[in-house]
């Protein structure tokens, strides 16, 4: 029997490098079958440094070259060297316009993105992307709403990338190893968990081409690069999401996994 085709995805992160951790493989699977993929980054802007690294990495993905919202990073100046405001000053409704723009243009089936936590470490600009495309995903399919902003279209779906109590394994002990915070969701929150273990060299790939993090000690691609491969793939090869139901509800066609 024929599987359905996978739907196409945007994702929306709130750094270079969120968008390889958190969902390379989701993102390689729908690519390697077809399905149309692009990733929105909400900090760092195309002068900065990291940019460049983040286009290698969607290019690895199949990704498509990045969409940037062009806002600076909550703590670190680097990341506007033009002087961009911050994604956590930037006015809420500013921000929100102008991811409605980028879904409304591109029309995703699915939008996959940050978890109301922050991810593990509950970092300022995961928490305020996560907002923001809760907003705009909505906001994406009302007429009356940004109206320059292009026709109107609505996901079926967000999906929330996000880390279950049971499921932080091996990535727990590492990210403490270095200071870092420990946020997870109960399992009982998480509604997909997708084996991305066929896809696991290429999403290790893109996370490599963030070549300034994985040579830092601290960020997680320089602690992912000093396990082994087994490590490594332990860690990196199963991905979590809650679904943020938008438009029909489960057992519908656009699902993230066929």
């Amino acid at each position: 029997m024929n599987q359905p085709p996978l739907p196409s995805l945007m994702g929306v992160f709130a750094r270079p490098d969120d968008e390889s951790l958190l969902a390379g493989g989701v993102l390689a699977q729908h690519h390697t079958a077809g399905a149309r993929t692009c990733v929105v980054t909400t900090t760092w802007t195309a002068s900065s440094h990291r940019v460049p690294e983040l286009a290698d990495a969607l290019a690895v993905l199949g990704s498509g070259a990045p969409r940037l919202l062009g806002y600076a990073d909550a703590r670190n100046a680097d990341s506007a060297p033009d002087g961009a405001v911050r994604l956590v000053d930037a006015p809420l409704d500013e921000a929100v316009g102008r991811l409605v723009a980028h879904i409304r243009e591109v029309r995703p089936d699915l939008v996959i993105g940050h978890d109301a936590l922050g991810q593990l470490t509950g970092h300022p600009d995961h928490r305020r992307a996560h907002q923001i495309t809760l907003l705009a995903v909505e906001a994406a399919g009302l007429p009356h709403l940004y109206p320059d902003a292009g026709e109107p279209w609505r996901p079926a779906a967000l999906y929330a990338a996000t880390h279950p109590e049971s499921g932080v394994g091996r990535l727990g002990p590492l990210l403490q190893s270095v200071g870092k915070t420990l946020l997870t969701l109960p399992d009982a929150y998480v509604t997909t968990s997708v084996d991305v273990s066929p896809w696991a060299a290429v999403k290790w790939e893109a996370i490599c081409a963030h070549r300034s993090e994985a040579a830092r000690a601290r960020p997680l691609p320089g602690l992912l690069a000093r396990l082994t491969e087994p490590e490594r793939n332990d860690i990196i090869s199963t991905e979590h999401f809650t679904r943020l139901s938008l438009g029909p509800a489960p057992g519908d066609p656009h699902r993230l996994v066929a």
